[in-house]
């Protein structure tokens, strides 16, 4: 009993109490965390199922890029903490799997192998190695729930650098560009807007609200369908090749004119 209190009154004993304390703290938090988090992640993103399912889709088609665990590696950067938003956005679009490696990933036919359930399955996956953006939801993205004005305005002040104010694009630095928006679905806008793929920043819900997203989506659905006054839009790319025309085919016009009322006049002398 005398050695025992004796070691309590040890200059040392508090820290060894502590450091035990700290310890055990971390072991149960590693034991406990790492039970329940594919369940919670499956339960966000899917049923645990599609967990299992996912990772075998991913072994198959995405390991050799991002790893067996998506790791990532000098092909692929790592998937942890992307979120099942991005990976629905990038295999949803056919940016994913990527069939060359590039400055910029675009847009092209969905892989055959990735069905509407597949991409869900894949995404589970993903959401339980460390969570992320999850999909959104139908009303998250229904444009009908939008206020078109005021999405306008937001995509004014925070896309048109690089999108265009129609989102007909853009290009960018080193081979990048901003890709055409016409093609996207609303949930892919969504999805790009908190996901932030290749060259665009990430919209976060601090930054720019769900309901200010989801007028943006209201915005940009809109515009795309409206009709071109003046009959062929150029692209609807602006001012660039509105003056290119306006210069090419202006000043070939008056340059044909000229021609033609000089030989006039030659004519009748």
């Amino acid at each position: 009993m005398i050695r025992i209190t004796a070691w309590r009154r040890h200059p040392l004993a508090r820290y060894a109490v502590l450091l035990f304390a700290l310890a055990l703290a971390g072991l149960a938090y590693t034991a406990f965390g790492q039970a329940s988090r594919p369940a919670d992640a499956a339960l966000a993103a899917g049923k645990l199922d599609d967990v299992a399912e996912g990772k075998s889709l991913f072994q198959a088609h995405c390991s050799s890029c991002h790893g067996l665990n998506a790791e990532g590696t000098v092909n692929g950067p790592t998937l942890v903490g992307v979120g099942a938003a991005a990976v629905d956005f990038q295999v949803s679009t056919g940016r994913m799997p990527a069939a060359d490696p590039g400055s910029q990933a675009p847009r092209k036919p969905v892989a055959h192998w990735a069905t509407p359930e597949a991409i869900r399955q894949l995404g589970a996956y993903v959401q339980s190695l460390g969570g992320g953006p999850q999909v959104p939801g139908k009303e998250q993205v229904d444009p009908a729930l939008g206020d078109a004005g005021k999405g306008g305005e937001l995509f004014r002040a925070n896309c048109i650098q690089c999108h265009n104010w129609v989102g007909a694009g853009g290009a960018l630095t080193k081979g990048k560009y901003a890709p055409n928006l016409n093609e996207a679905s609303p949930q892919q806008i969504y999805e790009a807007m908190i996901t932030g793929p290749q060259a665009m920043p990430v919209f976060n819900d601090t930054t720019i609200t769900p309901e200010e997203k989801r007028s943006m989506i209201a915005y940009i659905t809109q515009v795309r369908e409206q009709k071109d006054p003046g009959g062929f839009g150029l692209g609807r790319i602006g001012p660039v090749t509105e003056g290119l025309v306006a210069w090419v085919v202006g000043l070939s016009a008056l340059v044909l004119a000229t021609i033609w009322i000089t030989a006039k006049k030659r004519q009748k002398s």
